[in-house]
């Protein structure tokens, strides 16, 4: 075994790095000089992310004298082994399996409904909540897209607005609004990575907090924009359908457009709203009510 060599492996940790090198090399760890030459990295969403890598070294090893063979015995005859009747095996008790607690009330799944906000969420106006008047709610969730961002390596800005319940009574969301300079790539396909940060953001939040986090994650007003558009298709479609009087679908959207729609035609008494088809297809229709 030579002292001078060595081998990089790579892995998910520090140590599974350190194994996979014990493993090729065949050594144990004393046989080694560990070097980390790289400490792994998660990165957000997958950007950045980058393997645990390390350098094993070859110590020189006295080489230990061959063990004593060992003293022959002579085999027992046959005759004179006592013959002793078979032993049933024996049973151990199978371990209980420990029960799981559950999850505190801050560990919660959000559904993609449930993720995502109508148009009635966001209000009329720009005005910007100052940091002084934050609650611990807004900070928390503040500091934790701020520094969702910065692994993202994104430079922007989060202001934080009061958006308005959808129904008497219901709590009033917070938005976290993301201002400053070419964000697009935060918003995604229709949304699609806006949906996924928001969903991380809140979760972080929740668990910092330990409740359930009324926040809403916006960039540069898209969502707001998007529902208000939503919502003037939603009565413009509804309109043509009561003047023709059939049934208009509408083109496939994710849940959260669907449930704009349906809130922005509930007060409405000349249509309903019905969601039909399955997974990406899935769509709203606008029937005309036949007392219309």
């Amino acid at each position: 075994m030579s002292s001078e060599r060595s081998i990089e492996t790579t892995g998910d940790t520090v140590e599974e790095a350190i194994s996979l090198g014990l493993q090729e090399l065949g050594v144990s760890p004393s046989q080694v000089m560990v070097e980390v030459l790289e400490e792994p990295s998660r990165g957000v969403f997958g950007l950045g992310a980058r393997p645990a890598r390390v350098r094993l070294q070859l110590l020189a090893m006295p080489s230990a004298p061959p063990p004593p063979a060992p003293p022959v015995v002579a085999p027992e005859p046959l005759a004179e082994r006592p013959v002793s009747p078979p032993r049933e095996p024996r049973r151990e008790p199978r371990p209980e399996r420990p029960r799981r607690e559950p999850l505190p009330s801050a560990e919660i799944e959000f559904s993609e409904d449930d993720a995502e906000d109508a148009a009635s969420l966001f209000s009329e106006s720009d005005d910007i909540i100052p940091d002084s008047e934050l609650d611990e709610e807004a900070q928390v969730g503040q500091v934790v897209l701020n520094e969702l961002l910065e692994r993202m390596e994104i430079r922007a800005r989060v202001v934080v607005k009061r958006g308005r319940p959808t129904r008497d009574g219901e709590s009033v969301p917070y938005i976290l609004d993301v201002t400053g300079g070419d964000l697009s790539r935060l918003i995604g396909r229709r949304g699609e990575t806006l949906a996924a940060l928001q969903y991380i953001a809140r979760l972080i939040t929740s668990r910092e907090i330990q409740r359930r986090a009324n926040i809403i994650v916006d960039v540069d007003g898209y969502k707001a924009r998007r529902a208000r558009m939503l919502s003037g298709l939603a009565n413009r479609m509804a309109d043509q359908a009561v003047e023709r009087g059939r049934t208009v679908a509408l083109e496939p959207m994710p849940p959260h457009e669907r449930r704009i729609i349906h809130l922005a035609l509930r007060e409405r008494n000349d249509v309903t709203t019905t969601s039909i088809g399955e997974g990406a297809g899935r769509k709203v229709t606008i029937v005309p009510n036949a007392e219309s």
